[in-house]
């Protein structure tokens, strides 16, 4: 019998390989800076060896939604929007397009992807197919885990990072049919963006869009620029406007 997805599955260790495009969480991630202090507890052991009742170990995880590589769901900066429970396994693989701006990133710490970026990607590489998911790969994700460095702290305290503008977002979303984007700092909008606008009218924008966003995103160097899929999953827990989310790219070698 011809079982193509096992025929696919044989493949995978000559043709591809797969990415990991996740940071490891442990008690001194980094996450943003308006949670509160305490959210964050992990591998607290609530029953330990020893224990008469059965031999094993157990333990529990308290952190924010929006915690280290997240994905974001539309209810949380769109009230009564969508939450977790509406986007389930067809959400949860996209075709990968990565968008390199570290070489102007390194110029600009404040750099924001415009459109005409993308227009000049889809020179090289074709028109960003339906449904896929664009990655903005800034270079930033060597900050990791130094919250001060994946702010961009200041002298004066400011956050200056890279990222996203208004004008690429509506390009890949409305040009173009993406399903969701993602980035390797903290938030969307380039800081100097949100500075401007006095708020982070990017991430606003594409979660009123019904779109799904990754934030905190790392490896995206060693994927290919177009021609990958991307994985994205998630806990099944209801009501979560967001959650720490397992990312695996599928990249020809």
């Amino acid at each position: 019998m011809n079982y193509k997805l096992w025929e696919f599955f044989k493949t995978l260790g000559t043709d591809y390989e797969l990415v990991d495009l996740t940071h490891a969480l442990d008690n001194d991630s980094p996450y943003w800076a308006g949670i509160p202090e305490g959210s964050v507890e992990l591998g607290k052991v609530c029953f330990d060896w020893g224990n008469p009742m059965l031999e094993c170990l157990i333990q529990t995880f308290k952190f924010p939604g929006q915690f280290g590589t997240h994905v974001d769901f539309p209810a949380h900066f769109i009230k009564d929007a969508p939450p977790s429970e509406a986007y389930g396994a067809r959400n949860m693989i996209y075709p990968l397009c990565v968008i390199d701006i570290s070489a102007k990133v390194a110029a600009d710490v404040h750099y924001a992807v415009t459109a005409a970026d993308i227009k000049a990607y889809e020179k090289i590489y074709g028109d960003i197919p339906d449904g896929a998911f664009v990655a903005l790969y800034s270079g930033w994700a060597k900050h990791w885990p130094s919250m001060e460095a994946i702010s961009g702290i200041a002298d004066d305290g400011s956050e200056n990072f890279p990222g996203w503008s208004l004008d690429a977002l509506k390009y890949i979303y409305e040009t173009r049919n993406a399903a969701a984007n993602g980035h390797e700092t903290l938030d969307t909008d380039a800081s100097a963006e949100a500075a401007k606008a006095g708020d982070l009218v990017c991430e606003r924008y594409l979660l009123s869009k019904g779109k799904l966003q990754v934030e905190v995103m790392t490896n995206l160097d060693k994927v290919a620029p177009a021609g990958a899929l991307l994985f994205v999953a998630w806990p099944n827990i209801k009501g979560a406007t967001g959650l720490p989310a397992r990312l695996v790219a599928v990249t020809p070698r």
